[in-house]
């Protein structure tokens, strides 16, 4: 019984050591510009010398042309590419990428300067130089192309052509190169712009005859084996993006670095190795010199290009995005079914919520009411001994001082717009309604609060101080529910130390420190400061009081929210006992969050 064990054992260990050591794929870009299939033949040595060099990664070939492997590297599909300059400037304008290293041309004494353009006409025409392709239709295979298009523009540019203009049509037919030379020799075209020694690799393959085919402002600078007609360009690279560990782009580094030209994977990429990047100044002076936009892709035409090349990841995608649409339509569906109930039920808990904040008005109202009749009092009897006054004086007299008289009806008429005032504030804790956004003076809403308390104040010997810190500003507020809040918190000050055991004398300091981006109230009391936590305390419905309704703190933490604020209780720091509620409001015009 325990050989089997011991057997079963050893496999699960064996299983879980190949699944831990399971190599992490990598997918290598590659410009595909002799079509898909001679890429991967070409290059999948290459990614099999990189898996023996580098342990603990897979490389695979991702071929494309210049549009599939822009949208790979948007989508995250390659970590690494092996194209020309140009592309990679593109790319690098729009993604980090890490330049490893340079190829070494098979041909040429393994120059790593080997791009550049061929112009190719047919033997039999009559055009001998550039200047006759005026007007004429011509083929390339892409814009983007570095030696099969942009180096003839940097040619044309410095002969004072424009290459919108100056040809008649210029065809884009793409990859592979071989329909370039195809269109020259069945007339179709007047010429074609292809990449170095094209013309020279299909005569080698017996595709065509070279003597059928000449080659415009040719020339052959020293060590290359293929005619040319523009100047030559920094060969092909290798770049990685900069989701690649720097690690592993070190072992890649040298792994092409260290790899020699008789290497059957350099063989077959037809190269003599690689060497360090080289400088890419030149290809960066030639866009600079273009100055020519690209002709613009839609991304639509890059997605079908993709769905083209992805053809069962694209069925894939197409049938989740429909399964996801009416999934969604159903849940909106439901949605819609539910929602009426919703919207109802929200808006009589709306309705509820403002029906108790008045009943807590009418409650503050209640509880101050003899302040108030004193505050309308006062202003009352004024009017009525000014008016009284003016009789007198105007009886007395035989003639009617106007001055004294204009002095006495304003005295009533100031004294008057008081008691309005005083009615006005009233009527609004009484009459709560949406909440309206104004500028508000803090300190003039402090002193009303504090007013419509002095009575209440002086009949429990309690005093009142104001401070101020900083330079004050306005704030943007609602005024009324503001208001109700200042009130609602200096009277649980004042009923906090009425209710106090210990005989003192009750202070009530209102701290108003104005920063650079908000302002802090603090009300400070010298009460027996708070009996349990203050998030219980804030609760709807909850009070310490026999006749209260539970309301206040609630409304006023309500409140402050609104106003983007923070509204918070603690007992004192200091070695007195007391409350400190503090409000923290933000100057107006402030987007800075309160702290």
């Amino acid at each position: 019984m325990k050989l089997p064990k011991i057997l079963f054992c050893i496999l699960v260990l064996l299983f879980s050591t190949t699944a831990w050591s399971k190599p992490k794929q990598f997918y290598v870009g590659v410009l595909a510009n002799w079509g898909h299939q001679q890429a991967v033949e070409r290059w999948t040595p290459m990614m099999q010398y990189l898996n023996e060099q580098v342990p603990g990664a897979e490389f695979h070939v991702y071929p494309g042309n210049f549009e599939a492997l822009n949208l790979a590297m948007e989508l995250g599909q390659i970590q690494f590419i092996i194209t020309n300059p140009g592309q990679y400037l593109y790319l690098s304008n729009q993604y980090p990428l890490s330049w490893l290293a340079t190829m070494r041309s098979k041909r040429h004494n393994g120059t790593t300067s080997a791009i550049g353009s061929a112009i190719i006409v047919s033997a039999n025409s009559d055009y001998r130089t550039l200047y006759d392709l005026k007007g004429k239709i011509v083929a390339a295979s892409d814009p983007h192309a570095l030696g099969g298009y942009q180096a003839t523009v940097g040619l044309m540019h410095s002969l004072g052509m424009d290459p919108t203009t100056f040809f008649g049509q210029t065809k884009f037919l793409g990859f592979p190169l071989d329909p370039l030379l195809y269109q020259v020799r069945d007339g179709n075209v007047d010429a074609a712009i292809t990449p170095l020694c094209t013309l020279e690799d299909m005569v080698a393959r017996g595709l065509i005859r070279r003597g059928d085919y000449r080659v415009l402002n040719p020339s052959r600078p020293e060590g290359i084996e293929c005619q040319c007609s523009t100047n030559l360009y920094p060969n092909w690279s290798f770049a990685a993006t900069e989701s690649v560990d720097t690690n592993l782009t070190k072992a890649i580094t040298q792994a092409l670095l260290d790899l020699s030209a008789d290497n059957p994977a350099a063989i077959k990429a037809q190269l003599k190795g690689w060497t360090s990047p080289i400088s890419q100044l030149a290809v960066i002076k030639l866009f600079k010199e273009l100055h020519v936009a690209s002709p613009d892709h839609s991304r639509w035409d890059s997605v079908k290009q993709w769905l083209e090349d992805n053809r069962h990841w694209g069925i894939l995608s197409v049938l989740i995005f429909v399964i996801a649409t009416i999934y969604h339509l159903w849940i909106e569906y439901r949605f819609h079914q539910k929602s009426g109930s919703l919207i109802e039920s929200e808006r009589q808990l709306k309705q509820q919520a403002i029906a108790l904040e008045r009943l807590q008005s009418a409650s503050i109202v209640g509880e101050i009411g003899a302040g108030l009749a004193h505050e309308i009092n006062q202003p009352i009897a004024a009017i009525t001994s000014y008016s009284e006054a003016g009789i007198m004086r105007l009886q007395g007299q035989e003639k009617a001082d106007v001055q004294a008289c204009i002095e006495l009806l304003e005295k009533i008429h100031k004294q008057s717009t008081r008691a309005g005032e005083v009615v006005h504030r009233i009527r609004g804790l009484l009459k709560r309604r949406e909440a309206v956004m104004v500028d508000v003076n803090i300190l003039t809403l402090v002193e009303e609060s504090i007013s419509l308390l002095r009575l209440e104040l002086a009949r429990r010997d309690i005093q009142i101080n104001t401070q101020i810190k900083g330079e004050p500003f306005f704030i943007t507020a609602d005024r009324v529910g503001l208001l109700q809040v200042l009130i609602n918190l200096i009277k649980n000050s004042v009923d906090a130390i009425a209710d106090s055991e210990k005989a003192r004398l009750g202070k009530i300091n209102i701290e108003l420190d104005f920063k650079e981006q908000q302002v802090n109230i603090c009300i400070v009391d010298n009460g027996p400061g708070l009996a349990m936590e203050a998030d219980t305390l804030m609760a709807t419905f909850y009070t310490t009081k026999v006749d209260g309704l539970g309301l206040g703190l609630a409304i006023c933490n309500e409140v402050i929210k609104e106003h983007e604020g923070r509204f918070t209780l603690a007992n004192r720091s200091d070695e007195i006992t007391g409350c400190v509620a503090t409000l923290s409001l933000k100057k107006r015009g402030s987007e800075q969050a309160v702290v």
